[in-house]
């Protein structure tokens, strides 16, 4: 049996309740949402079903939206790439916001949630473009991100998970130089992660991933069976006469 979609194991009972009634629609309970969002920022947590909660809430009562709770929402969903969460989120963001966050609405204001929200946008291209160098560099050099992140621990080391997952699923081999700049780890740092995080091989100037279902090169026969009546009748109407 598959998992639930909205399943989280950390969740506590609270939260479950109220995710579970019609308190989810009750503005009263945005308080606890972004108490719990603040307590998955610093516990490594995540329960994207109770932050779509969240951000549901803030659709329905604006003026209850707080700027800093969103980013950190958006951040988090960040953090499980591939999966669709960013998008998700972004999909129950105010409309000006999205709007003025495009490039060809000119820059938006210094500070603003629309100026953030470009921000986070350019990462999750990034992160889902494959451009993991590009996406420490932009990380690195923008202060910005490393304001909006700064809630959250363990960003950078949980980056480089998901990024060493995605790695895994698709390569049996890759070249150091390569894999040090998508993970923006090199010398001792860089031989650590991969071969005692990942449990890596380093060969030299390659680094090798061990076999997986995912990583694994498999043929595969497809098989399709046509009757022969099927035949006969495309070669009759090949030769009928329009009327």
């Amino acid at each position: 049996m598959g998992v639930a979609f909205d399943y989280c194991p950390e969740r506590p009972e609270n939260i479950d309740t109220i995710l579970n009634g019609l308190d989810r629609y009750n503005p009263e309970t945005t308080t606890v949402f972004e108490e719990y969002i603040a307590g998955q920022c610093k516990s490594q947590t995540y329960d994207s079903y109770a932050n779509l909660a969240l951000l549901k809430l803030y659709q329905f009562n604006p003026h209850l939206a707080r700027d800093e709770t969103i980013h950190n929402v958006l951040v988090k969903a960040l953090t499980v790439f591939p999966s669709p969460d960013f998008s998700l989120c972004l999909s129950l963001l105010p409309p000006y916001v999205l709007a003025s966050s495009k490039a060809d609405k000119g820059p938006p204001g210094s500070g603003t949630l629309a100026e953030a929200v470009q921000h986070l946008s350019t990462l999750h291209t990034q992160l889902n473009n494959a451009q993991y160098s590009d996406f420490w560099n932009t990380f690195d050099h923008d202060d910005l991100c490393a304001d909006l992140t700064a809630d959250v621990a363990g960003f950078e080391d949980t980056m480089r998970i998901r990024i060493a997952v995605v790695v895994s699923q698709c390569m049996q081999e890759v070249g150091r130089d390569v894999l040090e700049g998508w993970l923006n780890f090199r010398g001792e740092k860089f031989d650590h992660f991969v071969k005692d995080v990942c449990g890596w091989t380093i060969d030299g100037q390659k680094v090798k991933v061990p076999l997986n279902k995912e990583n694994e090169a498999r043929s595969v026969v497809q098989r399709e069976t046509v009757k022969f009546d099927q035949f006969s009748r495309m070669v009759k109407r090949a030769y009928e006469q329009p009327a």
